[in-house]
């Protein structure tokens, strides 16, 4: 019984159908419409989306018509200029998504004017989708679901954007800032001694003004040193630390928290690049991060981002994705192109030199799985079924690439030996059989060795 005025505990439950699904995907970034493409391809996969209670992914890039749009690419992408044709979002409801997250590095590459787009065709497709608006209060706020197995929220946030990117309230006559969710973080380069000190001597050797007084004055305080915005401290080795900006936190929490106590089911999407793409193993801060948003109501933390698997946990019955990879990664045939690309090359061929030689080249980031979580009414993860999905790496056709289909039984294999491995140390065990990744609640457990909360060592 809780005090007048306060909520039950029980708020913290979900009160769900025995039995809801919800199907999980990475990121989606999608050039143009595909339903018709994998009703004959991989109508499998599919069947898989549309079988859930609630499917949610990551919607990364701008949905427009630029015969009308009024805007323009940003000068500083979240990476490059992702665009779709305005027949996206509606296809990705036939597809059978209901929920997706907003809050992202692309969320913006396209200005506020694309971010506004995007958001309207999403919201006239029937998505419900979180994590932008038209100040932070807006993108924070949770966005929910109606379903015949319960109402379903989702928080969405990103701790990689665009500076330009992050949203603001209002402040006296100051007009609130359009943008996203964003959770700020900081970082600190652990070093040992002897190269504190040859950093040091670089830093007190720079030209009177290259450095504040004020931050001068804080490294002396603290016995550290700052170069062009990065801080180091003496450490044993070399090691990076993560850490979160305190009030952000606070604040998503608090969303999270709200999302929980007006919905029967929460969601709470994570969209992190830290420390970089090639890890596999997530920041220091994002364990923390997930582990606070489940004690504070999440029933589900889907995280995506480095376009690479990433380990699964499971804290107190509650699923946390640190990274679903990519379902669709049209990266290579984005067109129109918003950068020269020579007189002699086209969009594809340019693109598919970028592909062979930048980035995306290897297999890893064309490889993810599609997840389907069965839940018990009160919101505790009873089962998991992972189902190994490829992106065509190695088709012969380049239009094909990026392009998800239901994997084969040795990249089945190959992906399910990945993420069992990845989730090995957050004593999470995944059973393979018949080319699908099971986890049950009776089923067996790994030691559970999680990474240091705040702290990550490079690869």
């Amino acid at each position: 019984m809780a005090e007048r005025g306060a909520l039950a505990p029980a708020w913290r439950q979900a009160n769900v159908r025995d039995g809801f699904t919800v199907a999980a995907v990475g990121d989606l970034v999608v050039d143009d419409a595909l339903t018709p493409l994998l009703e004959r391809r991989s109508p499998g996969l599919l069947e898989l989306l549309r079988s859930a209670d609630v499917t949610v992914g990551n919607f990364e890039g701008t949905a427009a018509d630029l015969r009308e749009f009024e805007g323009w690419p940003e000068a500083e992408p979240g990476g490059s200029w992702l665009i779709s044709t305005p027949a996206v979002p509606a296809d990705l409801r036939r597809m059978g998504f209901d929920l997706v997250s907003r809050a992202n590095n692309h969320t913006t590459d396209w200005g506020v004017a694309g971010m506004r787009a995007t958001d309207r065709l999403l919201t006239e497709a029937g998505l419900v989708h979180a994590g932008t608006g038209e100040t932070l209060a807006d993108a924070r706020a949770p966005r929910f679901l109606v379903t015949p197995a319960g109402r379903v929220s989702l928080v969405s946030l990103a701790t990689r954007f665009e500076p330009g990117a992050r949203a603001a309230d209002p402040f006296g006559r100051v007009p609130g800032r359009p943008g996203l969710n964003a959770l700020r973080t900081g970082r600190r380069v652990r070093v040992p001694p002897a190269d504190l000190a040859a950093l040091a001597r670089i830093r007190d050797g720079l030209p009177e003004g290259v450095v504040k007084t004020s931050v001068l004055d804080a490294d002396r305080a603290t016995g550290t040193v700052t170069l062009f915005g990065t801080s180091y401290a003496a450490g044993d080795t070399v090691d990076l630390e993560l850490t979160m900006h305190a009030p952000d936190l606070r604040a998503v929490l608090r969303s999270v928290r709200q999302a929980k106590q007006t919905s029967d089911f929460t969601i709470t999407a994570v969209h992190t690049h830290e420390p970089g793409n090639r890890s596999r193993t997530p920041p220091g801060f994002l364990p923390e991060l997930a582990r606070e948003a489940i004690e504070h109501g999440a029933d589900l933390v889907a995280g995506h981002g480095p376009h690479q698997l990433r380990g699964i946990e499971v804290h107190r019955g509650r699923p946390i994705f640190y990274s679903l990879g990519n379902f669709v990664f049209m990266e290579n045939t984005q067109q129109p192109l918003t950068h020269d690309t020579g007189p002699d090359t086209t969009e594809a061929e340019y693109l598919e030199h970028k592909r062979v030689h930048g980035v995306f080249e290897e297999q890893v980031w064309y490889e993810s799985v599609v997840v389907l979580c069965r839940f018990t009414e009160r919101g505790s993860l009873a089962a998991l079924e992972l189902h190994p999905v490829e992106l065509r790496w190695d088709g012969g056709r380049d239009a094909d690439r990026g392009i998800p289909r239901l994997a084969d039984e040795t990249a089945a294999a190959r992906i399910l030996d990945r993420l069992r491995r990845l989730s090995a140390p957050f004593g999470t065990g995944i059973v393979v059989r018949d080319g699908v990744g099971y986890w049950s609640a009776g089923g067996p457990r790994t030691a559970h060795r999680p990474p240091a909360a705040g702290r990550v060592s490079p690869r």
